[in-house]
């Protein structure tokens, strides 16, 4: 409760401040208007966002730094980011705070790592300590390093999503290299399930790595770069870019195969048909999938109390239209059809999280990328 309170704050200090700039929206969906505040502007390419206990905001930027954002505004880079790789779609991509964070000031973070024959999907994790208007990261451990590096610059995914029971789920592309993603012992392409302290939990499909990977979950993504647990399904969805068309939405289970390249409802960039069609035997069906693209990115499942009308739905950003993509659902999590919000309004949206008070909060992929948040205007 205090760290709702304490967000409420912060986000009605930022709403005062931004509609004294006149950096705000009213927007009319079907259901219910929206206010849209600008609460932060300036940001290189901001990629990932988290909520702290006290209110303040985490933010990364793709060429390498973390901000806070305050009701004084952003902060300066926070000291101690590891180097990273901000080539292409590389950089400094998500962030998650631990849920203990209030006691243990964890956060976790992806990015692309450099290294031997170029890049690759890390995940660490550092204390974030602040002191007035700095912060460091101290006592950073990389948990997880992709064994396989390459020179290509493309398709690191990257979503951190700590489930109930504890363990991180990180999501990594197929490195632009396709194969790679039907490659049991390639950690590209997948969805991994590690701990906290990057330990291999004993109930993931093959812990012993005798036929997998220890830490892959599940196999058969192209570029998951939206992911959120859903309390509605009890589990992980994550939205992935497909190719021309054949952007998925989907249910990772353990040990599935969810089939790129082998099966997919887009064709190539020169129209060329993917593997042997839509399905094929021992692949799994996306729960949702649009054709031509939207380039989805960002992906929040929403449970609030500022929109009761919206509980239950999906929430996903939308890069190639610049837009939010609001999935209608049933009680049983079904997807029922969809609606488009805010198209060319703000640019790029990279990033989807629901805040404590039930707002929803957007990031910008853009070189002077924002922070937006929407509230209810009624």
């Amino acid at each position: 409760m205090k760290a709702i309170i304490a967000l409420s704050a912060l986000a009605a200090s930022l709403h005062a401040t931004v509609a004294a700039n006149a950096q705000q929206a009213t927007v009319q969906s079907e259901r219910v208007a929206l206010i849209a505040d600008v609460v932060a502007q300036g940001l290189q390419n901001p990629w990932g966002m988290d909520f702290l206990p006290d209110g303040a905001v985490i933010v990364t930027e793709r060429p390498g730094r973390i901000r806070v954002l305050t009701r004084d505004g952003l902060s300066q880079p926070v000291a101690g980011v590891p180097e990273v790789a901000a080539r292409g779609q590389g950089g400094l991509l998500d962030i998650v705070a631990a849920p203990d964070f209030a006691t243990s000031n964890l956060v976790f973070f992806s990015y692309s790592e450099p290294g031997s024959g170029g890049a690759g999907t890390a995940v660490a994790r550092a204390k974030l300590l602040r002191d007035g208007d700095t912060a460091r990261l101290e006592n950073i451990e990389v948990i997880f390093t992709m064994a396989k590096k390459t020179g290509v610059n493309r398709h690191f995914g990257s979503r951190l999503v700590i489930a109930p029971d504890g363990a991180l789920f990180v999501t990594t592309g197929d490195r632009g290299e396709k194969d790679r993603a039907q490659d049991m012992r390639d950690h590209a392409g997948a969805v991994l399930r590690i701990g906290q302290d990057g330990s291999v939990p004993g109930d993931n499909p093959s812990p012993d790595g005798s036929a997998n990977l220890p830490e892959i979950w599940s196999k058969g993504h192209r570029n998951p770069q939206g992911a959120a647990w859903d309390p509605v399904l009890g589990g992980l969805l994550t939205v992935e870019h497909g190719d021309r068309g054949g952007d998925e939405v989907n249910q990772p289970r353990a040990g599935r195969n969810y089939g790129w390249p082998v099966i997919s409802y887009g064709v190539t960039y020169g129209g060329e048909r993917i593997g042997v069609g839509t399905e094929a035997p021992g692949y799994e069906q996306p729960l949702y999938y649009w054709d031509p693209s939207i380039a989805p990115s960002g992906l929040a499942s929403y449970q609030g109390e500022m929109f009761p009308e919206w509980n239950g739905d999906l929430l996903v950003g939308s890069l190639k239209f610049e837009l939010l993509v609001r999935l209608d659902r049933d009680g049983t999590g079904k997807i029922l059809g969809e609606e488009r919000m805010l198209e060319g309004e703000f640019g790029r949206i990279r990033d989807v999280n629901v805040a404590p008070d039930g707002a929803i909060w957007l990031l910008t992929d853009e070189s002077d990328g924002r922070i937006i948040r929407l509230s209810r205007a009624d």
